[in-house]
């Protein structure tokens, strides 16, 4: 049998319930706070129990003996121990993860294949793998850069259950609260309430003075509350006449933010608020989305005009590249031919020489010499000519 709780033990309880970080969850249908083993532990031993006074030991000296008290709070049903149990996803989101698997594993199939049939595919691959590490270094270094947003971590939802054995352990064991104890903040606000409530009734026993203030007091009250309401109205009022006047070009508000979800300050700033919405209105607002549509033409233009050089640019320096080669080929091809025309030469003299005989020769040197006699005589005869 267990025992009611001593003096130490609910002031141990109190300050844990009030000083242990707790979260709330449902269990059972009931909305209940939870604890978890290990925080309850450091909490325990930052306590003023765990500092020695004069004369007396520290009640709390290790993390051991901390576990041991608190398995003496949970048998006197200060609390219990739970179970965490993770929520099952719906049939549909289960069929949605399968069918997703299994297209993700088809692809990994087809992905086998290919690296199969080449290997220009293996190199593709491993410059997208790189790619990818360059992108999750990229992201890294985003994430160490303070100021950039952090992607949100799904949290899996889960539902507490009794846990069969009842015993406290330190570390990520979870435990809800049974003690429920009355904060002092609390009870000294219903301890107020209760003290009003009980002097309204008694107010015909107030002293004449007191009742004189009293009653000023609410008409001053009653007073400021009409002269809101009379301001709302009249606001509203002052509104129709001017947008009557001008034909619905003058938008004149007194006290704007008046009947508005704001603070007390706030509901009366600014004064008033005035807006002009007639046709030279609407000329500026033209003229202002035509201002914006045209930079954002000229803008358009600018960025063609600067894409066109640049193709102009490459273009030009391709045309220069292919003059170049055009050349080499011109001059490849005056060669080529040269040595050609030399080689159908030198073979037809090669020919010649061959089907040449010695008669043929003899006649060719007699020749020769009768050329050689012709060519001195005419150089001598302009000679004897100038005697």
């Amino acid at each position: 049998e267990v025992g009611e709780p001593f003096k130490e033990e609910k002031a141990v309880a109190k300050y844990l319930r009030f000083n242990c970080p707790t979260k709330s969850t449902n269990m059972m249908g009931h909305r209940v706070d939870y604890f978890i083993a290990s925080k309850a532990v450091d909490c325990l031993l930052d306590s003023k129990w765990a500092k020695a006074k004069k004369g007396e030991e520290a009640l709390f000296t290790t993390r051991e003996s901390v576990v041991d008290y608190c398995n003496r709070l949970l048998k006197k049903q200060f609390f219990h121990r739970a179970l965490k149990v993770m929520k099952m996803k719906p049939d549909k989101d289960m069929k949605k993860e399968k069918e997703k698997g299994k297209a993700e594993s088809g692809k990994e199939e087809e992905k086998k294949s290919k690296k199969e049939s080449g290997k220009d595919e293996k190199t593709k691959k491993e410059k997208e793998k790189e790619k990818k590490k360059d992108g999750e270094k990229e992201e890294c270094k985003k994430d160490e850069i303070p100021g950039t947003p952090k992607k949100k971590e799904t949290k899996r939802k889960f539902k507490l259950e009794p846990h069969e054995d009842q015993v406290f352990l330190d570390g990520n064991e979870v435990y809800v609260w049974i003690y429920d104890p009355v904060h002092f903040k609390t009870f000294a606000m219903g301890l107020v309430l209760v003290i009003a409530v009980i002097a309204a009734t008694l107010f015909p026993l107030w002293p004449a003075e007191m009742r004189v203030g009293v009653y000023y007091l609410s008409v001053g009250a009653g007073c400021f509350v009409a002269s809101i309401l009379l301001l709302a109205v009249a606001r509203c009022i002052l509104f129709l006449i001017i947008w009557l006047i001008t034909g619905g070009r003058h938008h004149f508000w007194f006290l704007p933010n008046l009947t508005a979800d704001v603070g007390f300050i706030d509901s009366f700033r600014p004064l008033y608020t005035h807006e002009y919405k007639g046709p030279k209105a609407d000329l500026k607002k033209e003229e202002k989305s035509e201002s914006k549509k045209q930079q954002k033409y000229d803008s358009e233009e600018k960025s063609d005009s600067e894409k066109k050089e640049d193709d102009g640019k490459t273009e030009a320096t391709r045309n220069l590249g292919t003059d170049g080669s055009g050349g080499e080929r011109h001059s490849d091809t005056d060669s080529d031919r040269r040595e050609d025309d030399r080689s159908q030469h030198s073979s037809g003299n090669g020919n010649d020489f061959e089907m040449i005989t010695k008669e043929e020769l003899e006649q060719q040197t007699d020749e020769e010499d009768c050329e050689e006699e012709e060519e001195e005589d005419t150089e001598s005869r302009p000679s004897h000519e100038k005697s």
